[in-house]
């Protein structure tokens, strides 16, 4: 017995699954608010680079990451994970602690990460308000956005993880200087920059 190999459409569908805005918008509003919390603690604890490149998160092979910060005599990563749907956050004396990812509005989940945080003896402090989004309400007062539809969640991660490939090719054959890719938290964006020295 024979079988056919997928069509190339049916590839590239399967590669970049669908993600109408209209589906997932209050999805997106939501975790928008949640990777700004993660992402503050980034930009609290990871020295400061040129370009505003210590705040960025990164893709990993299940969601989305700190990468390592330090803390302490140590350091700690908080990572999202879209396949099993919870947050973790893991210190290099091996403490881990975890929330599930769950319709919860961003004050439970501010409450709840901030709990985590306090568990592990982490003082993050964090500006407790969203950047760069025309509305401003506190993560701690914020029960208006609370949707979390894992299967968008899942469907964007991959879309970020494959344009995230493409652009490591896209950086790889430029010899100077040039950022990582890196997902910038505040416009929800992954980027790479190039830069040509000319002024």
């Amino acid at each position: 017995m024979t079988t056919s190999l997928p069509s190339s459409e049916a590839q590239a569908q399967s590669v970049w699954p669908a993600l109408p805005l209209a589906d997932w918008q209050d999805t997106l509003a939501t975790l928008h608010r949640w990777l700004q919390i993660v992402g503050k603690t980034r930009l609290s604890l990871a020295p400061a680079l040129n370009h505003w490149w210590h705040i960025t998160l990164y893709l990993t092979a299940r969601g989305l990451t700190t990468s390592p910060m330090p803390y302490g005599r140590g350091t700690v990563e908080v990572e999202l994970d879209f396949i099993d749907h919870k947050l973790v956050i893991r210190t290099s004396e091996g403490a881990v602690r975890s929330l599930p990812l769950a319709p919860k509005s961003v004050a439970d989940f501010y409450r709840e990460y901030q709990t985590l945080l306090h568990e592990l003896g982490l003082a993050v402090k964090i500006r407790p308000i969203p950047s760069e989004l025309a509305d401003t309400l506190p993560f701690p007062e914020d029960n208006d956005h609370q949707s979390y539809q894992p299967d968008y969640a899942t469907r964007c991660w991959r879309i970020l993880a494959h344009a995230d490939r493409v652009l490591q090719r896209f950086r790889g054959d430029f010899i100077g200087k040039c950022s990582p890719v890196h997902f910038f938290w505040g416009a929800f964006d992954l980027a790479c920059t190039r830069f040509s020295g000319r002024v």
